[in-house]
């Protein structure tokens, strides 16, 4: 484990104990996946579809919510983080409510499980900016089998140069450089990766995928600020899109 994934492992271990234990359990009852910051519903994006029958990964689980809702629309996930922490509380949520699943503590850079063992893998803001890049794309890409698609969540660039120093929430102008925010030690925070759409065209290239989508996400109207996330508000992601989402498909 490297010291940026030892910083983060600490980190999410406080997290889940300040906001992700609760948040958790009520994510893990929802009947309908919601994605990111401002919960767009996977009813309206799509991004999955029918996962019915496929063997899944969720690199950065957290709580495990998502692979609850894969499990109970019958797909097979293992849900992988590295905070013991938030592994607990997907565990209590699991005896308590169901559906039972595979749990693996591990960080999305070194993976313990065989090569093509996944028709999916996906991650929902939990290994696009906390896990190098370099490393954890071609991890996916060897744990697919070939035509397995990867469907990850991330923040955008542009939110992350728009972050002042203290840090605190984005504002109207750019306060950072790229090369700033590539790697970044937020003070007081995690070691996050923000590349460029570019960097993450090649680096998926590079690993043996080709890039079907890249959504930009905004919030649905009327969306409210996101109870313990202060970077961005729903305003600032009205205007400029706060979340990336990229769908990908294993070729080589």
């Amino acid at each position: 484990m490297t010291e940026e994934i030892s910083h983060n492992r600490e980190l999410w271990n406080g997290v889940n104990t300040a906001f992700t234990d609760r948040d958790g359990e009520r994510r893990w009852l929802e009947p309908d996946l919601r994605w990111g910051l401002f919960a767009r519903p996977e009813s309206e994006l799509v991004l999955l579809g029918d996962v019915a029958g496929l063997d899944v990964v969720e690199l950065g689980c957290g709580t495990a919510g998502l692979s609850a809702w894969l499990a109970r629309h019958g797909a097979r996930p293992v849900g992988v983080d590295l905070s013991p922490a938030q592994l607990r509380t997907a565990r209590r949520c699991q005896r308590r409510w169901g559906p039972e699943f595979p749990l693996v503590e591990a960080d999305g850079e070194q993976v313990p499980l065989r090569s093509a063992v996944a028709d999916l893998v996906v991650s929902e803001h939990g290994v696009g900016a906390w896990c190098e890049p370099e490393r954890w794309v071609p991890e996916a890409a060897r744990l697919l089998r070939p035509g397995g698609r990867l469907v990850f969540m991330t923040n955008s660039l542009l939110s992350a140069l728009c972050v002042p120093d203290d840090p605190g929430p984005a504002g109207d102008r750019l306060l950072r450089g790229v090369d700033d925010v590539r790697t970044v030690r937020w003070d007081g925070g995690g070691v996050e990766h923000h590349p460029g759409h570019g960097e993450w065209v090649g680096v998926l290239g590079r690993s043996g995928f080709t890039v079907d989508a890249l959504h930009e996400l905004r919030p649905p109207v009327g969306a409210v600020d996101p109870e313990w996330y202060e970077i961005v508000s729903a305003r600032w992601a009205g205007r400029w899109p706060a979340e990336d989402i990229w769908v990908a498909r294993r070729t080589g």
